[in-house]
């Protein structure tokens, strides 16, 4: 393979420094509730973002493995096998290397404390068990600033090494020794049965003379381990699920809590850029923003289980948002924001990256931002209602943004736009936005009923009436007799017959009955032509180009979304096993990326919230069909 070679954990592998290209797969995730940082299975962090999820990074060589930065921690001698699970009902990852001569086990995590700690220090632990045997570890700190494009200064110091470039300072403490290797630090240690070592990072501000890092200890580093244990077991018991799978919806949850940005209440979609969803292409996206579609499904999950805190900081980070927004070309909602709210995310390329595994272009923000997406007020404003429903209530200041926001679109519902799968092949009268339009009007008229709101309510029910005869008009093709992607150009002529699985949600959003004719003929035809075993093709690009090179894989959301509209529609028996299956794709910890290839690879950003809140809700709402 000329100067690459394949391990056989099938990693990529660089012959000239050893690092190589884990699959997407073989790495779990780890965070603080600010930031996040992927470990793989062989012992190495290859993604880490400080201070934020969305800022620069420190370690990237999932993207570049030869100049992204990583910290390798790993035996000297040959792995016989390699392993990873989570400690139990937490976020704290252990990775176990076996060898011949014993067994390494790496715990890693994030401290938390306690909800909304004042004091919270950005640290990142790594603590190394020589479980059995004796073993002989090495370990590479090799920290690329800014992606990779900042320069760094790195010194000794009594405990450990300090990293400093313009805007970052990195101090890691161990209580063993390292030394500095030109812009990196490392070193090499014995661990007898027993023994451990400890890694402490910190990330901090250069302004600051001297980082505020503990002196590295085994005593302090078990309270970190302790209160970072009550933290995830406290909240994870505020779950009101019971279930039949209680262990993935669990994880899922935790996965979801871990993409939530605390001092905000900002949820970001996934806490990485550019993995690609196909080897080699160029559909590579950056996915560390705030989706309004993506939060807003979220937050339905965790209310669905009880998790009301999370629906209330989302909802105040989203008011803030909001005020004072003027409609612009694209109305008063934009469809992602940053972690601040900023709705400005120009997208460039990072040419001086290859890309994960080649797969170029490694593209930082995203031109979605400046999208007209239609769908993303009924999926908002649905989620509103469930929180008004179930969580604490909107506020009269809320309700007056709502209602501004509607007036929006009553006036505009009617237009082309990108779609759900922000396609860039120009905008289209897609039926998905249409359904949700609807969605969004039908709602406020709930809310303002239920609650005695001041609304034009018989102006909403006739925009209403409006959209859901377009939609069971436009977007019918009689002939095939299945909903289509886009509605019909001309009154009277039938629209073009294309498949989209984005219309399995008709009955959960409460459109049609799951019984009606026409949704049951729309699941047949799906089921024959965008689905494989339990596995979900969002639609077919060659049918419907979306402007976009390439292929990709099959979509996680809506194998979940085929799921529920199985159990829905009465197939019981198959919802349930298609479950189950989907369950197999998931990777050895519970977690799955945005697309499942056809040989079981993950593709796309990972972990990513659409995928685990389509399993949450995919699950209770089988739950509760199976009794």
């Amino acid at each position: 393979m000329n100067d690459r070679q394949k391990t056989s954990a099938g990693e990529a592998v660089d012959e000239a420094d050893g690092v190589g290209y884990l699959p997407i797969a073989e790495h779990g995730l780890i965070g603080d509730l600010r930031t996040a940082a992927l470990v793989g299975t062989d012992g190495r962090i290859a993604w880490f973002c400080a201070p934020r999820f969305d800022s620069p990074s420190i370690f990237g060589s999932l993207l570049d493995a030869g100049n992204g930065g990583h910290w390798q921690i790993s035996p000297v001698e040959d792995i016989a096998k390699r392993q990873q699970y989570y400690f139990p009902d937490t976020n704290i990852l252990m990775t176990r290397m076996l060898t011949e001569n014993g067994i390494v086990e790496i715990q890693d995590f994030m401290p938390i404390r306690e909800e909304g700690d004042p004091r919270h220090r950005q640290r990142l632990v790594r603590r190394v068990v020589s479980v059995r045997g004796s073993s002989r570890i090495r370990t590479v700190v090799a920290p690329r600033m800014n992606y990779g494009r900042d320069p760094h200064k790195v010194e000794t110091q009594p405990h450990g090494v300090r990293f400093t470039s313009d805007a970052l300072d990195i101090s890691l403490q161990a209580n063993v020794t390292l030394r500095v290797e030109g812009q990196d630090a490392g070193g090499e240690f014995d661990l007898a049965e027993g023994q451990s070592a400890l890694f402490v990072l910190e990330t901090n501000r250069p302004s600051r003379a001297e980082p505020a890092v503990d002196l590295v200890d085994t005593r302090a580093a078990e309270e970190l381990f302790r209160s970072t244990v009550r933290f995830w077991r406290q909240w994870l018991s505020q779950s009101t699920y019971t279930g039949r799978w209680r262990e993935m919806v669990h994880r899922s949850a935790l996965t979801l809590k871990l993409l939530t940005h605390e001092p905000t209440g900002a949820i970001v979609a996934a806490p990485t850029l550019g993995l690609p969803e196909q080897l080699g292409g160029e559909r590579n996206w950056d996915y560390r923003y705030v989706w309004i579609r993506d939060a807003a499904f979220s937050l339905h999950a965790l209310l669905r289980l009880g998790f009301t805190r999370e629906a209330q900081a989302f909802i105040s980070w989203l008011t803030s948002c909001l005020r004072g927004v003027q409609d612009g070309e694209h109305g008063p909602l934009r469809v992602l924001y940053s972690i601040d709210g900023d709705a400005e995310l120009p997208e460039h390329v990072l040419d001086h990256w290859a890309g994960y595994r080649g797969s170029a272009p490694v593209r930082v923000g995203n031109g979605a931002a400046g999208q007209l997406q239609l769908d993303i007020y009924g999926e908002l404003f649905d989620s509103v209602y469930l929180f008004n429903k179930y969580g604490g209530g909107i506020s009269h200041d809320s309700w007056m943004d709502l209602c501004a926001i509607l007036d929006w679109l009553l006036e505009h519902w009617d237009s082309p736009d990108a779609g759900i799968w922000e396609t860039r092949a120009g905008q289209q009268r897609h039926t998905y936005s249409r359904l949700m339009c609807w969605v969004a009007v039908e709602r406020m008229i709930r809310m303002a009923r239920q609650r005695g709101l001041p609304g034009d309510l018989g102006r909403w029910m006739s925009e209403r009436d409006k959209i859901y005869h377009q939609i069971m008009e436009q977007g019918w093709n009689a002939r095939e007799q299945t909903f289509v992607q886009r509605l019909s150009g001309d009154a009277g002529q039938p629209p073009e017959c294309i498949l989209d699985a984005s219309l399995l949600v008709m009955p959960m959003v409460k459109f049609l009955s799951p019984d009606d004719p026409r949704f049951r003929s729309t699941v047949r035809a799906i089921g024959e032509n965008l689905v494989t075993d339990s596995l979900v093709f969002r639609y077919d690009p060659e049918v419907s180009p979306d402007g976009l090179d390439g292929t990709e894989g099959t979509f996680s959301i809506c194998s979940f979304w085929w799921v529920e509209a199985l159990a829905r529609t009465g197939q019981i028996e198959a919802a349930r096993v298609a479950l189950e299956k989907m369950f197999t794709y998931a990777n050895h910890l519970g977690l799955y990326a945005e697309q499942i290839g056809l040989t079981g690879e993950h593709l796309g950003n990972f972990p990513q919230a659409f995928t685990h809140l389509a399993l949450i809700s995919a699950a209770t709402s089988l739950d509760d069909f199976m009794g």
